[in-house]
């Protein structure tokens, strides 16, 4: 592989938030009740889109295990968060850990913080619960939801494989690119943040 194609290849994380428009808190945009638009729906907004790929580019700093139990638990915790929320149950403080998940998840991959293995899985689990609730309460009890859900943990998992692809990149160069990017996820938090108060 080209310098070239590499130095491209490391900005996808970059190049994919800036794609997307801003997050609009959680609520579907059509129906909820198909696989496409389960697959659609974590692509369609920067706290999604950065919050998944952020968890692949963390893992990839972490290597070893993380890169396997860090996006399992996510999709895991995300799945229990969603049941909850299709069975109505309540939790509270849903979206300000959503946008708190944002610019932490961001200042631990900026500042390239190693925690053990277990204790990266518990706090991306924590945040996974609290965007799978979100989006649980938007899903129907119906076959249409299960297929809907099939398709946002299938998103989901491929955001995931694109931090991770992104984050394994050989080289100081790219090491650094990881580390913007996990700026530029803290500043979009703090944007989301600031913009909600």
């Amino acid at each position: 592989m080209t310098k070239s194609k590499s130095t491209r290849l490391a900005f996808v994380p970059i190049m994919l938030a800036a794609a997307c428009g801003p997050a609009s808190s959680h609520t579907v945009v059509g129906s909820a009740d198909s696989f496409a638009a389960g697959f659609a729906h974590p692509l369609s907004g920067l706290d999604h889109i950065m919050v998944m790929v952020g968890v692949g580019l963390w893992a990839a700093r972490k290597g070893g295990s993380a890169l396997w139990t860090w996006p399992a638990a996510f999709v895991g915790l995300m799945l229990a968060g969603g049941g909850l929320g299709i069975a109505g149950v309540p939790v509270p403080f849903v979206e300000p850990i959503i946008l708190a998940s944002m610019l932490t998840l961001g200042l631990l991959i900026a500042a390239a913080v190693d925690l053990p293995v277990a204790a990266g899985a518990m706090v991306i689990g924590c945040f996974a619960f609290f965007h799978g609730h979100a989006h649980g309460t938007e899903i129907p009890e119906t076959t249409g939801g299960i297929q809907y859900l099939s398709g946002f943990l299938l998103a989901t998992a491929l955001l995931h494989g694109v931090g991770i692809g992104s984050g394994l990149l050989p080289g100081r160069r790219f090491r650094g690119v990881v580390r913007l990017a996990g700026v530029a996820i803290a500043a979009a938090g703090l944007s989301l943040i600031v913009g909600a108060v």
